[in-house]
């Protein structure tokens, strides 16, 4: 019996008359009241308003499941502009729910393969380690991926892929704050070695909230999405910059220029692309064209969409207004039409499209235009509503790549709870049914075949790679640039100079210039000569590379940049205002007015405007930075200014060392060292006692700090809290309070520190492995998906009671062996009440999860306690437990008091917990 027949038959009379509506309108059947049918038809939930416009017209009439369509078959339904193709390159089950590639020097593609994501309605076990990273090769140079390997495996939810170096990738996991390089040092495919990159990288959040898209930039900076900062490997270690906020969720690319492009996530639309993110952010009217945040998706039917009817076009299902995107490419191929090359490519999942993005730039400033806005329609639409395009790359062969991770639910599971317009519509298709699937498409275009030569650059000879810096596809110049600065080979500094300065090749004299900034070997006379080439692309790029060289000491360039703000080409203007603020040149003021009275030109006018009168911050959401309070910013203050007077000499203006003879440093590098950003005692005891001889090994040509113990407490607080904080580096202030502690406890100190027994005395972080054990009388995850496990307490996600707080609740900590502990850190911060959740324009309701009163008790064989601190109050925020060097084996915090008082349910909440002791 047909299927429509079926229901017929189940449904009865009702369903007769509803199926035979739906048939003669081949419309869907809208209902304007609470309706009921039998069977399997679908109620709307209780409590909805039927005139609510996110409701009305809902056809809630049985549906059969959506099915996953074979490879061949979903490929049919794909619609393109004629002379376009698209081909699968590799598909499940080889892989599953792929949220990125990349590629890497020997043109080996990297999958992010998130395993975890969303396999119910409810987002269950979504922070379990069961996603990995594989890689694939092409080994017959087929087209087709076919010879892979689990490179990293057992992970959880990872933020990101980039490879870095051969047999190398950089990635985290969901909810963690360190950055781990996992290589492969036995050439098997798998990764065998793990190593600490960078920390302070991650931030808590729904895994659609957390930063993603570690990005290798043409500057030589690593960017990623939601982090207002970017980082850098230096041969003293990462060191770390501020940036604007860029507003993004899931993708970052670059065009030819080195512009980053980054994607929004909710918002549907790219995020901030306008000038570099380190500049800062500014505000640009009508950068986004009229009618550009409408899709034009295929026919779905299913309306599917958040938002409700209220967002669906009628007949079809189609969403009417974007509501999410992820990944982005700025197309810079050459096997697809040239018309394409400096084109904008991103998905709307929801809207199951890939759009096509015109940039138009007028007078240094970009507005954003749909190429097939007039048409209704978009570059790539499927009628397949588990087409969820979710990353665009340009390829090695000079083609498109589409990442289609093929899923049912494409929305975090906060946004999907029982009841919701979203809910009702995964139920009614079973759409929950559909995971673990996944496919990578190429695009191709009649009569250009993809380019067959396969990349080798890790086996490559350097003087072959500087080749490359011409080549037509801009894929294959950023990844020979990057592996030559990887490299660190500078015997090819003399061929990058005179391809800098005289290639008959923009391209090439473009990354000459950044290949020679991320050697270290950009000399003043070079960037002199570039500042000053008639072409203007040079003397742009000349102007942000010498940024490195004006923050080492170059402050001579500042009359360089003072003369290219009243250059004749405003694009080149525009730049040395950029310039010249994020350098912070003297006498700056009144160079812009000076040049806004000569250059009337829009880009020169809005920079400068805004420079001068900066406007309020926008409201970023999760995204922004927290800002700094008036005390913290005079802080930093005072310790620049100390920092600069005096520190400097040794240390360098950027703080990563002067550079003495043979090579050595006069002092160690400050910005970015893990000594600096650790436990600030190391610092406190440095400045109050000095330090003499090698440090881990390592000798400087300066020899010793000299003791500072006369300094005021404040003095030292002041210049401590500037050196971790303005450095590039990202740790706690100090307090004259914590010095003043330091130095009581260090008075029988009697000359200067050697390393070795310095590093001794100060508090180390004793970090968890699977030997650490967990407990508490009660547990609960804090956010749906999460791990039910004490240890999430040690991570972002957070250990969380899960009801009331109640006297006599523990949380427990059982060591491998007995440790001296000296302190016990953790946060507990605001969070909405329980089942609450994040409406749009509505003011949230928050709660306060600290622990109120409670005592922290230790033992050594988990039966007899000792009472170690007693009657603690809790705060807001960060908690710092002093525990004077206690030798123990168990650490159990103990609720002293309830909350019985409490109208609402606030349970104990603890995230980011460490422990620091003697070791």
């Amino acid at each position: 019996m047909p299927y429509k027949y079926q229901q017929i038959f189940r449904l009865g009379f009702f369903g007769l008359i509803a199926t035979l509506l739906f048939t003669s309108f081949n419309s869907q059947l809208r209902i304007n009241l609470p309706t009921r049918f039998m069977g399997d038809t679908l109620r709307l939930p209780e409590g909805v308003d039927p005139n609510d416009e996110n409701w009305k017209g809902i056809d809630l009439a049985p549906k059969s499941p959506i099915q996953p369509l074979s490879v061949a078959e979903e490929a049919k339904q794909f619609l393109l502009p004629p002379g376009y193709k698209i081909q699968a390159v590799l598909t499940d089950p080889a892989i599953q729910q792929p949220g990125e590639i990349v590629f890497d020097g020997n043109g080996r593609m990297y999958v992010l393969e998130l395993r975890s994501y969303m396999l119910d309605a409810d987002s269950k076990n979504e922070l379990e380690p069961i996603s990995r990273i594989s890689r694939w090769e092409d080994k017959n140079n087929d087209g087709v991926f076919e010879t892979g390997t689990t490179f990293v495996d057992h992970l959880i939810f990872p933020r990101f892929v980039l490879p870095y170096g051969k047999n190398a990738v950089l990635t985290m996991e969901s909810d963690a704050d360190n950055v781990y390089k996992y290589t492969d040092t036995n050439g098997d495919g798998k990764a065998d070695k793990k190593e600490l990159f960078t920390t302070k990288f991650g931030r808590s959040g729904n895994v659609e909230h957390q930063q993603a898209f570690l990005f290798y930039g043409m500057d030589n900076w690593l960017y990623s999405t939601v982090n207002a900062f970017r980082i850098r490997e230096t041969p003293n270690g990462i060191i770390r910059e501020k940036t604007g906020a860029n507003r993004a969720q899931w993708g970052i690319t670059q065009d030819d220029n080195g512009k980053l492009w980054f994607q929004g996530g909710a918002s549907g639309l790219p995020s901030y692309f306008q000038f570099p993110i380190h500049y800062g952010n500014f505000d640009v009217p009508n950068e986004i064209a009229k009618g550009f945040d409408v899709p034009w998706g295929a026919a779905i039917k299913i309306a599917d969409m958040q938002g409700g009817m209220d967002e669906i076009r009628q007949p079809d299902g189609s969403l009417n207004h974007v509501t999410g995107s992820a990944g982005n490419d700025i197309y810079r191929g050459d096997r697809l039409p040239s018309n394409l090359q400096g084109q904008l490519f991103y998905g709307e999942p929801v809207a199951r499209i890939v759009r096509q993005v015109n940039p138009l730039v007028k007078d240094g400033l970009t507005t954003l235009h749909n190429v097939y806005q007039d048409q209704k329609s978009e570059f790539l639409r499927s009628t397949d509503p588990l087409f969820r395009p979710v990353d665009m790359t340009t390829a090695p062969d000079g083609t498109l790549y589409i990442t289609d991770m093929y899923h049912g639910i494409i929305q975090e599971g906060q946004w999907t709870p029982k009841g919701s317009y979203l809910r009702t519509k995964i139920d009614q298709y079973r759409l929950d049914k559909v995971i673990g699937l996944g496919r990578i498409w190429r695009i191709t275009y009649e009569g250009k075949e993809r380019d067959t030569k396969q990349p080798r650059m890790y086996d490559e000879k350097s003087a072959t790679l500087l080749s490359y810096l011409g080549h037509p596809n801009g894929w294959w110049r950023d990844q020979a640039q990057q592996v030559l600065v990887l490299r660190k080979d500078k015997s090819i500094v003399p061929m990058l100079h005179s391809m800098a300065l005289k290639n008959a090749k923009e391209h090439t004299r473009v990354h000459a210039i950044w290949t020679l900034e991320g050697l270290g070997a950009l000399s003043h006379d070079v960037v002199k000569k570039l500042l000053n080439d008639p072409n203007p692309r040079i003397r742009i790029h000349a102007l942000k590379a010498s940024e490195t060289l004006y923050k080492a000491g170059e402050k001579s360039l500042a009359a360089e940049y003072l003369t290219l703000m009243n250059d004749s080409n405003h694009e080149v203007a525009m730049q040395a205002i950029l310039t010249s603020k994020f350098l912070k040149i003297p006498n700056l003021e009144a160079s812009l007015k000076s040049t806004l009275a000569k250059n009337s030109s829009p880009g020169v006018k809005l920079i400068s405007e805004q420079i001068l009168n900066p406007p309020k911050p926008r409201n970023v959401g999760p995204f922004g930075a927290a800002e700094l309070s008036k005390d913290q910013k005079a802080i930093l203050e005072r310790g620049e200014l100390v920092f600069s007077e005096l520190c400097s000499q040794c240390h360098g203006n950027d703080g990563m060392g002067k550079p003495a003879a043979n090579g050595k440093l006069l002092a160690p590098a400050l910005a970015g060292s893990y000594r600096i950003q650790s436990h600030p005692e190391y610092a406190v005891r440095v400045i109050l006692h000095g330090l003499d001889g090698a440090i881990d090994g390592k000798t400087y040509a300066g020899g010793l700090m000299a003791p500072m113990k006369e300094q005021s407490d404040q003095w030292i607080s002041d210049v401590v809290s500037y050196i971790r904080n303005g450095l590039s580096n990202d740790a706690s202030f100090v307090s004259p309070q914590q010095v003043a502690a330091i130095r009581a406890k260090s008075q029988k100190q009697t000359g200067m520190y050697k390393y070795d027994a310095l590093i001794k005395l100060v508090p180390q972080e004793f970090v968890a492995d699977a030997n650490w054990k967990f407990a508490a009388s009660h547990t609960s995850s804090t956010r749906i998906g999460g791990n039910v496990s004490p240890k999430s307490a040690l991570n972002f996600e957070g250990w969380s009671t899960g009801i009331t707080q109640a006297k006599d609740m523990w949380y427990q900590i059982e060591f491998p062996e007995v440790y001296n502990l000296s302190e016990f850190h953790f946060t507990s911060t605001q969070t909405f009440r329980r089942g609450a959740r994040p409406v749009p324009g509505a003011t949230p309701v928050f709660i306060y999860t600290h622990p109120r009163v409670y005592a922290v008790e230790t033992s050594l064989d988990g039966k007899n306690w000792q009472t170690t601190l007693a009657n603690v109050k809790g705060n807001e925020g960060e908690n710092v437990l002093l525990l004077d060097q206690v030798k123990t084996k168990f650490i159990r915090m103990k609720l002293n008091e309830g909350l019985s008082n409490e109208k609402d349910e606030t349970p104990w909440v603890m995230r980011q917990l460490k422990v620091y002791g003697i070791k």
